[in-house]
């Protein structure tokens, strides 16, 4: 499969400009992306777009990955509902870093090899443009009629915020992109997401009118999940590819967590299996969904992309240690493998009840495991509460200081199925 079609089957291209995959045929092709700065670490909705650069570096073509130091000061308006807060120079730079160096993890920066990915900073062209000067040179280039048209723009128009003309100009920056990586670099492809169409075309029209060039674009489209819920979020927030805000254990549990559905999409898109692997791997869990080999194979291979070999043993020896072995007793488990337990309720509790000594049925209702006390009271009778892994079998049992797990959690289980951390503070 050449590499329009690797991506087709792999469900990764949404909207293609006639002559595009000509092009990738007829010669190396530089192609690039966009990242925006609004943190200092990419999370897993940046793992779409460093796919595609990966995709296309394997494929034989050359990836640039611009960080928008400049446009990051702007904001984009596709896909939002009101303008967000703009970021200091200070801040940006900070997270420009961040990001340039979790980039060079995932693709191949040898400067000797004729496609080595190049990574770029848009700040460093426009800090040198004026307001003049961009007008004259570019503005004039484009109509308004034109870029009012895009549905990022008519959304925003339509919509109770509006849109100021900050946010109306990102076309016009990002088209200027295009312009100056067609001009300076030579390239003649910008991919993103299915979102950013309208952006993109605004950069392909630019280089044909100032430059006279042909330039070319595809998209990706948006990842989302079966149930509705954004993707790439969880209770805690984002998850993050920068392992000390999400750890490698966090990271698999993620994947590993994924439903049937989704699993069967994102298993194509995440990893870089071959099609009969992967046919393979869809036909056993169909034939055994318990075992969720699918999901497994899942976490297994993009965990190893973001972290590795020894991020991976690591989340699998923390998910060993809190849910495969519940015969080890809680107390061999780190602080980190409790505080990174994904798939548990979480409740705090107050610590001066502990202190004067508060009944087993009393701490199950307070915290909120349990409705009501009668309900508590009820199910440790039938057996069905566990503490730190043991069974409590007594209705005045006192839970003490001693019982914390590092003197602040208390891991608690009522029936087969239900797990809760309870932090005491």
């Amino acid at each position: 499969m050449n590499l329009i079609e690797e991506l087709r089957w792999r469900g990764m291209l949404a909207d293609i400009m006639p002559g595009t995959e000509e092009q990738l045929k007829k010669e190396m092709t530089t192609a690039y992306i966009g990242f925006d700065p609004t943190a200092d670490s990419l999370h897993i909705g940046s793992l779409v777009p460093i796919l595609l650069l990966v995709h296309l570096q394997k494929a034989g073509h050359k990836p640039i990955a611009l960080v928008g130091g400049a446009t990051g000061m702007i904001g984009d308006p596709s896909m939002k509902s009101e303008e967000r807060n703009l970021l200091s120079e200070e801040q940006l730079q900070v997270n420009v870093e961040g990001i340039r160096n979790q980039l060079s993890k995932f693709l191949d920066f040898d400067p000797a090899k004729p496609n080595a990915a190049e990574m770029t900073n848009n700040y460093d062209w426009f800090k040198e443009i004026s307001f003049i000067h961009f007008l004259r040179d570019v503005g004039k280039h484009l109509t308004v009629n034109y870029m009012m048209a895009k549905d990022s723009v008519k959304k925003r128009i339509e919509g109770d915020t509006g849109i100021s003309y900050t946010e109306f100009a990102y076309q016009l920056m990002q088209g200027y992109d295009f312009y100056w990586l067609y001009t300076h670099k030579n390239c003649k492809l910008q991919m993103g997401g299915s979102d950013q169409w309208g952006n993109i075309t605004t950069g392909t029209e630019l280089v044909r009118r100032k430059a006279g060039g042909e330039a070319f674009a595809f998209t990706c489209p948006l990842i989302t999940k079966a149930d509705g819920t954004k993707f790439g979020k969880t209770e805690k927030g984002n998850v993050w590819l920068d392992a000390s805000k999400t750890t490698p254990y966090q990271f698999y549990q993620f994947w590993l967590n994924a439903n049937d559905v989704d699993a069967e999409k994102w298993i194509k898109i995440f990893t870089f299996l071959t099609p009969e692997v992967v046919d393979g791997l869809i036909s056993k869990h169909q034939e055994n969904a318990g075992a969720r080999e699918l999901q497994k194979a899942l976490a297994r291979e993009v965990t190893v992309f973001v972290h590795g070999e020894q991020g991976l043993a690591s989340a699998l020896e923390t998910t060993e240690k809190a849910f495969a072995n519940q015969n080890a007793p809680a107390e061999s488990l780190s602080l980190e493998d409790l505080e990174g337990m994904d798939g548990l309720e979480k409740f705090e509790f107050p610590i001066d009840k502990i202190n004067s000594g508060v009944d087993v049925v009393t701490f199950l209702a307070e915290a909120g495991i349990f409705p009501s006390k009668g309900e508590a009271r009820k199910t440790i009778q039938g057996g069905g509460v566990s503490i730190n892994r043991k069974k409590v079998d007594d209705i005045q049992l006192t839970i003490e200081n001693s019982q914390l797990l590092h003197g602040q959690y208390l891991l608690v289980q009522k029936g087969k199925k239900n797990k809760y951390l309870v932090k005491v503070n």
